[in-house]
């Protein structure tokens, strides 16, 4: 494992870096560890540049007559298909503001990141532009095969267009920001700090498509699989996870495994949606109990169990009520009229649940609603007999096993 060495400015990053960062869409963040240090955004800047353009142009000219990502590649076998690696990159880079000269192409695209981070730092390294120029011989030749392809839009100047490639690779940020510009992304192209529209939801949902697709090298399809999210790295070490309509993502350590993906950024993802149920596929209705759903809020959470409770009692389903109180539901607890299961059960004649209910029932078996009403109450009103007959032995047995207790501790006093 080791930092990208075929840049030298990256070679010089600090392997010992780690840092995290959240940003909810409602505008909440946290991050951990070096946070503040700076870094090149390189393929991570791939995304946010393709719904950029995606937003000027719209989405069928840019899939269908330059970035054929919704054609079958075997139609166009000399065409780039995936704009979040280096030959797409490349083209999409030519079709943002390409009447304009290419120091208002940069600055467009800049001024357009800002909106992006909200205000967060977003700089540009002239280093790392430099050194990217240099050594850039495999991007100079994809840039000639596509040209040789008629891949560009008329009149490319191949140059520009690769030193606008490489600026935007260059363009610095840290995990503080990027985590914005990734909630931004979560949230559907809005800021969850400024609330500004920066790019179309129509752009926004492609580009995470790809994102989940392609996003990260060729782990792609083993990340969509384990993690199950819109991701996108870069060989700087920085890596951004996108939760559609919940929160952006950015993790920032520079050593890299095999396939060019921060090592840290990986194992943080996979572990990540082992705790949570935010992979693309849990079920956010029959989850594992173990998983953690931080959409619901705990109120939430115990308001669900407490009416799912209810329903249950009221169908007769023992096997619902029994995995409610395995999530942590009490059996005692009330409704907003303060009924409990056992007027639930009563009211409804459900015999065998009264019974599995009393069993575990460690209070009195006559609690009153805010009417003042028994579950014994329900039970004769609407005719159970059997019911009633069931609350009135446990409530004997309560008063006896009480009363038993009560004398008890008297004697010991």
């Amino acid at each position: 494992l080791q930092v990208a060495t075929y840049i030298p400015q990256l070679a010089r990053s600090d392997p010992n870096h780690w840092a995290l960062s959240i940003c909810t869409v409602d505008g909440q963040r946290r991050s951990w560890g070096a946070s503040k240090v700076p870094f090149c955004m390189q393929s991570v800047s791939k995304p946010f540049t393709y719904a950029i353009v995606l937003d000027e142009l719209g989405a069928e000219e840019v899939s269908y007559s330059h970035i054929h990502t919704s054609v079958n590649v075997r139609l166009f076998p000399d065409k780039p298909h995936n704009p979040m690696i280096n030959a797409g990159a490349i083209l999409v880079a030519s079709l943002l503001r390409r009447a304009s000269s290419l120091a208002d192409r940069f600055d467009f695209a800049l001024q357009k990141l800002k909106r992006f981070a909200a205000g967060g730092y977003v700089g540009f390294n002239n280093a790392v532009f430099l050194s990217e120029r240099d050594t850039a011989d495999r991007n100079y030749a994809l840039s000639y095969y596509m040209r040789e392809h008629k891949c560009f839009p008329p009149n490319t100047n191949l140059q520009d267009n690769l030193d606008l490639y490489f600026q935007l690779c260059a363009i610095e940020t840290n995990v503080d920001t990027l985590a914005v510009m990734a909630a931004t992304l979560a949230n559907g192209g809005v800021s969850p700090l400024s609330e500004e529209r920066v790019v179309c939801n129509r752009a926004v949902r492609d580009t995470l498509s790809l994102m989940y697709s392609c996003g990260m090298y060729d782990y792609s399809g083993q990340f969509a699989f384990k993690v199950g999210l819109p991701a996108k790295s870069g060989v700087s070490g920085d890596m951004i996870i996108v939760v559609p309509n919940v929160m952006g993502i950015c993790l920032y350590s520079p050593p890299l495994d095999a396939l060019g993906n921060t090592v840290r950024g990986v194992a943080f993802a996979t572990q990540f949606v082992e705790k949570f149920n935010f992979h693309n596929y849990d079920s956010l209705v029959y989850s594992e109990t173990d998983k953690i759903d931080p959409r619901k809020n705990i109120r939430e959470v115990k308001y669900e169990n407490i009416s799912n409770m209810m329903y249950a009692a009221r169908s007769g389903d023992i096997s619902s009520i029994q995995r409610y109180l395995l999530l942590g539901a009490s059996i005692a607890e009330r409704d907003y009229d303060d009924r409990t299961v056992l007027h639930v059960a009563a009211a409804h004649g459900n015999e065998s649940v009264l019974k599995f209910l009393l069993e575990r029932w460690q209070e009195s078996p006559d609690p009153e609603d805010r009417y003042g009403r028994k579950p014994i109450d329900d039970a004769n009103a609407f005719g159970h007999e059997r019911c009633a007959e069931i609350l009135n032995k446990a409530l004997e047995k309560y008063e006896h096993e009480h009363n038993e207790a009560r004398n008890a501790d008297a004697m010991q006093a």
